[in-house]
C-alpha cells in the first residue's frame, strides 16, 4: 500500500521546490514571494523500487490577517494527521526564526516520524551553520539542496528507511473495493447512508491496514464488494469539516486502497477544479472510473439536450481519457443509486478481461495494416504481432515492431481507441507498448 508522505514549513523555504525534486516534475509554481503555494499539490515519488505519494503544504504563518494564510495553517495541522512520514523544511541561510519554533512545538507532539531538512546548503561550507537547527528539539538536521539535488538522494533514503517495509494485505476471497470520492458537499455521506442506510445487520465494518480507512462490506441485492469509506470518518480536530484539503487527504487513501473509484459530482455546480484534482489522482494511481452526477433531482432543466451537454462537458474536460461511464443519481431519493453499483460492478468484470492472442492478433492487424505507423526520416514501421500482458494492474497490451521507438503517442492512443471500438473497457485505463521485434 502506497505511503503518504507531507513537506511542511513556513514561507519560501523551499518546499515546492522539493516538491518538484522529488517528484521530478515541474508541477509546483516556484517564487521568491513567500505564499505563492496555496493549492495543493500531489504526486508520486518512486525511488529503490518504491513508491509513495508525496504532497506539497502551503507555508505556515499565525497571527496573519491573510485567510489563506490562515487556510494554509490549517492544512500543515492535516498533515501531521494523516501523513505517514513529515519533511519539515527550514532554511539554512535564515537559521531558526520565532515561526520555525512553532512548528516544531506542534511536530515534536506528533507520532509521526518528522525528518527534520536543512534547505539551500548549496555549499560544503554552508553544512557547519546547520548545527544551529539541533535546537528545535527534531534530531539531526539532514543538509539539501532542493535546487540542486544535493542531499535529496540520501533524505530518499532516510524517508523509506521511516516509512518502514512495504505491508501488502493478504487477499482475502478477491472482493473488489469501490471507492466514493469526491470535493466536501458533493454528497458523498448521503450516497453511503443511502447503499448501507437499512438492513445494517449485513454490513461488517473490517478496519483497513492504512491508518483510518474503513471498508464497509456490503452483500445485498446480489452486490458483495468493500466500500472504501472516505465520508465520515473524519478525525476530532481544530481543522473546519468543510476544508477542502481535508477531503483530498482522505481520497489519496481510498484512491489507492480501491479497484473502481465512484467520481462523485454535485449536479448544482458542475465540475469544478477540485473535481479535476481528484480525477487525475485516479488516473495517476491507474483506478478504473465511473462517474455520478448526484443531487440530480435538484436540477430543473432534465431534458436530453441538458444530459448530452453535461457529459460533453465533462468528458472534454477529462479528456484524453474520456471512455467512462456517466451515471445521473441523486442519493437523496436514492434515483439510480443501485444502476450506479452495477455499473461500477461491471467497471470491475471489465477491468480483469483477458483477450486472447489469436483473437486480438486477428482484429488489429488488417487494422495496422490498413492504417501503419507514419514513417520517419524514409523508415518505414512494421508491426507484426501483438498480446495482452498477463497478471497486469490494468489491461495492457503490447505490440512488436522492426523500429519501436519510432511509433509516437498518437499512434499508441490510435490502438488503444481501436481496442476500446472493439471490446468493453469502460471506465478502465489501458496501457499500450511498443517493443522490438
Amino acid at each position: 500500500m502506497s505511503k503518504l508522505v507531507a513537506i511542511v514549513g513556513r514561507p519560501n523555504v523551499g518546499k515546492s521546490t522539493l516538491f518538484n525534486r522529488l517528484t521530478g516534475t515541474r508541477a509546483a509554481i516556484v517564487s521568491e514571494h513567500a505564499g505563492t503555494t496555496r493549492d495543493r499539490q500531489y504526486g508520486k515519488c518512486e525511488w529503490c523500487n518504491r513508491e509513495f505519494s508525496i504532497v506539497d503544504t502551503g507555508g505556515w504563518v499565525v497571527n496573519s490577517d491573510d485567510i489563506f494564510e490562515e487556510e494554509i495553517r490549517k492544512q500543515v495541522l492535516v498533515a501531521t494527521e494523516e501523513a505517514d512520514c513529515i519533511l519539515f523544511v527550514v532554511d539554512n541561510d535564515n537559521g531558526i526564526t520565532d515561526l520555525d519554533q512553532q512548528v516544531a512545538t506542534i511536530l515534536r507532539q506528533t507520532k509521526v516520524p518528522v525528518i527534520l531538512c536543512a534547505n539551500k546548503c548549496d555549499d560544503n561550507k554552508d553544512i557547519y551553520q546547520s548545527a544551529e537547527f539541533y535546537g528545535l528539539g527534531l534530531g539531526t538536521p539532514y543538509c539539501i539542496s532542493a535546487a540542486t539535488g544535493s542531499g535529496t538522494g540520501d533524505l530518499l533514503d532516510l524517508v523509506l528507511e521511516k516509512l518502514g517495509p512495504e505491508t501488502r494485505q493478504e487477499e482475502e476471497a478477491r472482493i473488489p473495493r469501490f471507492a466514493i470520492v469526491g470535493r466536501p458537499n458533493a454528497g458523498k455521506s448521503s450516497l453511503i447512508n443511502a447503499f448501507i442506510g437499512e438492513d445494517r445487520h449485513i454490513v461488517t465494518d473490517i478496519a483497513g491496514t492504512t491508518r483510518d480507512s474503513i471498508l464497509t462490506r456490503y452483500d445485498k441485492f446480489g452486490f458483495d464488494f468493500y466500500l472504501v469509506d472516505t465520508a465520515g470518518i473524519r478525525k476530532k480536530s481544530k481543522v473546519n469539516e468543510d476544508l477542502e484539503f481535508y477531503s483530498v487527504m482522505r481520497s489519496i487513501r481510498a484512491i489507492e486502497n480501491s479497484d473502481v473509484c465512484i467520481l462523485l459530482i454535485d449536479a448544482t455546480r458542475g465540475i469544478e477544479s477540485q473535481d479535476m484534482n481528484i480525477f487525475q489522482l485516479v488516473q495517476r494511481n491507474q483506478k478504473s472510473l465511473v462517474v455520478a452526477i448526484n443531487k440530480w433531482d435538484l436540477v430543473e432543466d432534465k431534458s436530453q439536450r441538458a444530459i448530452d451537454h453535461f457529459q460533453q462537458t465533462i468528458r472534454e474536460r477529462m479528456a484524453p481519457f474520456d471512455d467512462f461511464p456517466i451515471i445521473f443519481t441523486s442519493a437523496l431519493t436514492k434515483q439510480r443509486i443501485y444502476k450506479l453499483l452495477e455499473t461500477a460492478k461491471n467497471v470491475y468484470v471489465q477491468r480483469q478481461a483477458r483477450i486472447t492472442t489469436a483473437k486480438l492478433n486477428e482484429e488489429m492487424l488488417p487494422l495496422i495494416e490498413a492504417y501503419p505507423p507514419p514513417s520517419i526520416k524514409g523508415k518505414y514501421i512494421k508491426i507484426k504481432y501483438c498480446m495482452q500482458l498477463p497478471n497486469t494492474q490494468i489491461p495492457s497490451f503490447v505490440f512488436y515492431a522492426n523500429l519501436p521507438q519510432y511509433v509516437k503517442e498518437p499512434y499508441k492512443r490510435f490502438l488503444e481507441n481501436k481496442i476500446r471500438e472493439r471490446w468493453n473497457f469502460s471506465g478502465t485505463p489501458i496501457n499500450i507498448f511498443i517493443r522490438q521485434k
